[in-house]
């Protein structure tokens, strides 16, 4: 069973200090499941602070006029064929497409819900400084001299637009 003790400091102080807000318990349970989703299939092995990142560029699409306004609309953002099938080369998220098992498999899900709740309340210093998107360290993508380079977490180099 995964142990929530690594996260209870972060949930304390960040309620001491008014990081987090009662939006919470707003947030819709398939948000949530989305963004915990996203969160585990991108970061699952990252450190808090990476898992808070890849939320945090998942949260900043939202709050973006190009992206879709919703936290399931961003994870699953895709083009897809006439047929209604996915275009495996064309999902904002790889793991969303990449014709793998998105079945969860890991005790570490359930720190990664709560801290998922956490984030759609999160008020505080976007530590990724309004990054839109991010890759790994193993991959240069063309794309990414097109963008600002704004930190490196663990194995995710994190970039925002240049204007």
């Amino acid at each position: 069973m995964s142990s929530k003790w690594p996260l209870l400091p972060i949930l304390f102080f960040g309620m001491l200090l008014g990081f987090f807000t009662s939006s919470v318990k707003a947030n819709s349970v398939e948000e949530v499941l989305c963004l915990a989703e996203n969160i585990y299939f991108e970061a699952r092995s990252e450190s808090t602070a990476g898992q808070i990142a890849v939320a945090l560029v998942t949260l900043n699409r939202v709050e973006h006029p190009k992206f879709p306004d919703t936290v399931c609309g961003v994870v699953k953002q895709t083009k897809y064929y006439p047929s209604g099938r996915i275009d495996l080369h064309s999902c904002q998220f790889s793991w969303y497409c990449d014709g793998k098992s998105d079945a969860i498999t890991e005790d570490c899900f359930d720190d990664i819900l709560l801290l998922a709740s956490v984030m759609l309340g999160w008020e505080s210093t976007d530590v990724t400084d309004g990054a839109l998107w991010y890759h790994s360290k193993k991959v240069k993508p063309d794309w990414a001299d097109h963008y600002v380079q704004t930190v490196s977490i663990d194995n995710h180099i994190f970039y925002k637009p240049l204007d």
